[in-house]
């Protein structure tokens, strides 16, 4: 039995009044710690005249996470343009459509980085006691 969830939010797209207009992206979410908002990242190439070339940027917004959606870091979600909802919220995420598998791989990557340079310092320490 699958939990129902109403929503109450006034700035969900879906249940809420905020009209959405304009640009619409399809992202994931990097971030989600904040009280209903997330940061979500994309990929854009953009063309370098000068070196005739196009070079691969990332773009980061952030977005009113609703409470019916609730989308967590990781998720691949797809985000359109409203009015402004606060100084930096002008997106609204519209809908889950899975999950990045690429980004939670490099996610765990990075993390395995951190423990192993965090492990050497103790290794120092422990050899020079040693010694």
């Amino acid at each position: 039995m699958t939990k129902q969830i109403t929503c109450t939010d006034a700035h969900c797209a879906l249940h809420g009044s905020v009209k959405t207009h304009g640009r619409t992206f399809v992202g994931t979410v990097i971030e989600s710690k904040m009280q209903r908002t997330a940061t979500v990242e994309w990929p854009r190439t953009r063309y370098i005249h000068k070196y005739e070339r196009t070079a691969t940027e990332r773009s980061r917004v952030k977005a009113h996470n609703p409470d019916c959606l609730n989308a967590k870091k990781g998720d691949l979600v797809k985000i359109q343009e409203s009015r402004p909802l606060s100084k930096t919220k002008t997106f609204v995420i519209l809908e889950i459509l899975g999950q990045n598998r690429s980004f939670m791989a490099r996610e765990e990557l990075l993390e395995e980085a951190k423990q192993k340079t965090e492990k050497k310092p103790a290794e120092k320490i422990a050899a020079e006691a040693a010694q």
